[in-house]
């Protein structure tokens, strides 16, 4: 199993932002709530219209681990959403193929991957990347582990540095500070 990487570089995240907007609305709206919001890939693909549609809030219940989870949508994703949902129906699925079916993590995966060999960006990519940049990114704005590790429902805070790839960045520096 490949170990994927959080996408350290903002410039790299609105690049890919930039690219997956061309795409389609959809693709891009999958790789913010991602990164955004923290969510496994399981549960975007998960929600429906109605989970979101005039939504401050989304609630799910975490496929993974069972547990309850209540979060306000950011001022980045409400008119993302608006202009996702405007002619939608609540019951349908949030994330369509273009057959109509609910979409499944291969093809996030085929998009995140896409864009991120074209834009030439070297990260090991997946759909967990998506989860793991917003770890990375939180820590480094409020560097509250505590926070992050509930967030994350992990069980110490030293999983939640290392999940997010900081343990490593503080190794990488202390050997590049360290010269005899």
């Amino acid at each position: 199993m490949n170990i994927v990487e959080p996408i350290r570089s903002i410039k790299d995240l609105r690049k890919i932002e930039k690219f997956l907007a061309k795409q389609s609305l959809r693709d891009l709206l999958i790789f913010t709530i991602g990164t955004n919001c923290g969510l496994r890939i399981s549960d975007i693909l998960n929600l429906n219209v109605s989970d979101v549609k005039g939504k401050n809030y989304i609630t799910i219940i975490e496929k993974k681990t069972g547990k309850y989870k209540r979060f306000p949508i950011n001022n980045k994703l409400q008119p993302m959403i608006k202009e996702f949902t405007d002619k939608r129906k609540g019951d349908e699925p949030l994330f369509l193929t273009r057959f109509q079916n609910r979409m499944d993590r291969s093809q996030c995966y085929r998009i995140i991957n896409y864009a991120c060999k074209t834009l030439g960006i070297e990260y090991n990519v997946g759909t967990h990347t998506l989860r793991k940049t917003f770890g990375y990114h939180h820590y480094q704005k409020f560097k509250d582990v505590v926070i992050l590790q509930k967030i994350f429902n992990h069980s110490a805070p030293q999983i939640t540095l290392h999940y997010i790839g900081i343990d490593q960045d503080i190794i990488d520096k202390s050997y590049h500070d360290f010269v005899l």
